[in-house]
């Protein structure tokens, strides 16, 4: 496959996958992802209630979709990116899925936080 070819590929993987992570964060702080075991935040906080989904996807919306809207902009980077060496290439690949990753991780962690406080009850 021609370099043209694999800056294609990866530029359409990685902004799909970014574009579907800014999807998610976006449809479950809506409420229009409904608690479910396939996508969103699945722990036992957040799953405890529908109440506790929503109040962790809300908590987390921002965090995850900076690490989405980061994953398109790599995605774009790679058409810029010089040609040689080719291993260049994998720079913006492997930065934007770095950068995705710990967005997601930080929605999650504020998510179950959010979705903990949701169902425990308030200590005295």
């Amino acid at each position: 496959m021609e370099l043209v070819g694999v800056r294609l590929l990866l530029a359409v993987i990685i902004a799909a996958s970014g574009a579907a992570i800014v999807w998610m964060a976006r449809a479950a702080a809506s409420g229009r992802l409904r608690r479910n075991y396939w996508a969103g935040i699945r722990t036992s906080a957040t799953l405890a209630s529908d109440d506790a989904w929503l109040a962790a996807h809300r908590a987390a919306r921002r965090a995850t979709e900076t690490g989405g809207w980061a994953a398109i902009v790599a995605a774009l980077v790679v058409f810029v990116v010089p040609s040689d060496p080719e291993g260049l290439l994998a720079v913006p690949v492997l930065a934007g899925a770095g950068v995705l990753l710990v967005f997601v991780l930080i929605g999650a962690r504020r998510g179950v936080l959010a979705a903990r406080a949701v169902s425990e009850p308030p200590s005295h």
